[in-house]
């Protein structure tokens, strides 16, 4: 069975549709999928087993240069690639317009979420199969009931979390054993605050690697790594080199962010920080073997001191 996934931001939402793929993969003999993903999270499709084609797309570039003759030429050529197979299915497990209008352009019929569920009940218009996955559950819950439905088998229990991935090659240079601090989120009200970070890095005893993703949340690194002096700022790394990264980190301490997420996904333990989004949908979430994972969301559990002794309580057992 050939299947298309249309599933192409964010990064968070990349690796929370991982599981209901690897589950798929378990229960339909030969299953083979197709991916259409942002190209900057291109490679993380690419590590499943059951991905046979990454289709890369760059909407958020396309869409700034519309009229652009090198724009025109890079969609033709996706287009002609999406068209070149016929899908027993197309799952469009994003439920927006955007990702709708991608799955319009494949060939075979479309599945996806129903009008309650989706992020843009329009885009279920589209589909000639809806599926109810509801908006309360976590987002990785949803993904493997939509994928369930959509394919005809019955998902296995909620806390039974497979990704599927193998993490790429610990990249060398790198301190025998280090944290990673993940600082940078896309929404402001996401954010642990600077001074609360910078009195939570003081306490830790290992060296700390602060990734940056823009301008603001390089400077923020650099500041924190003037007044720490077991805090190094990386250079700007690609998805494959900070995957490499987290997978030899000895913990991952975060906020509400995609690399979260992939640090889950290649089983490292951590301590997740959601100052403003409710864990219990969007937390990151381990493979039930796996080093723990603790998400912390009450304001004096998320206070520097007590993540500290929750990181320490975790290393000491992981």
């Amino acid at each position: 069975m050939r299947i298309l996934i249309v599933k192409m931001t964010s990064l968070g939402d990349v690796v929370h549709m991982l599981p209901a793929l690897t589950e798929a993969a378990a229960c339909i003999p030969n299953l083979s999928a197709d991916w259409v993903v942002e190209d900057a999270f291109a490679i993380l499709p690419a590590w499943h087993p059951a991905v046979a084609r990454v289709l890369p797309v760059a909407l958020r570039r396309w869409r700034k240069r519309p009229f652009d003759a090198t724009v025109r030429a890079e969609f033709g050529a996706f287009r002609q690639q999406l068209r070149e197979a016929r899908y027993d299915l197309i799952l469009d497990s994003q439920g927006l317009l955007k990702s709708a209008a991608i799955a319009l352009l494949a060939q075979g019929p479309r599945a996806g979420l129903d009008r309650a569920s989706a992020r843009e009940p329009l885009a279920s218009l589209t589909y000639a199969r809806r599926y109810r996955a509801p908006r309360a559950l976590h987002a990785i819950t949803r993904n493997r009931l939509l994928t369930a439905q959509a394919l005809g088998y019955a998902p296995g229990a909620e806390a039974d979390i497979r990704y599927g991935v193998a993490p790429p090659a610990t990249e060398a240079g790198l301190p025998a054993r280090y944290l990673v601090a993940l600082h940078g989120t896309a929404r402001a009200e996401k954010e642990y605050p600077e001074a609360a970070w910078l009195d939570l890095l003081a306490r830790l005893d290992l060296p700390v690697l602060l990734p940056w993703g823009n301008d603001a949340e390089k400077a923020r690194a650099e500041r924190l790594a003037a007044r720490l002096p077991n805090v190094r700022v990386l250079p700007r790394l690609d998805l494959a080199q900070l995957g490499g990264i987290l997978a030899g980190a000895r913990a991952v301490i975060g906020v509400d962010t995609g690399l979260m997420h992939l640090a889950a996904a290649f089983r490292r333990p951590g301590v997740g920080l959601y100052p403003a989004t409710p864990p219990e949908r969007f937390g990151a979430r381990a493979e039930p073997d796996a080093p723990a994972l603790i998400n912390l969301a009450d304001p004096a559990a998320i206070a520097p001191a007590r993540v500290a002794e929750t990181l320490a309580h975790l290393l000491d057992s992981a």
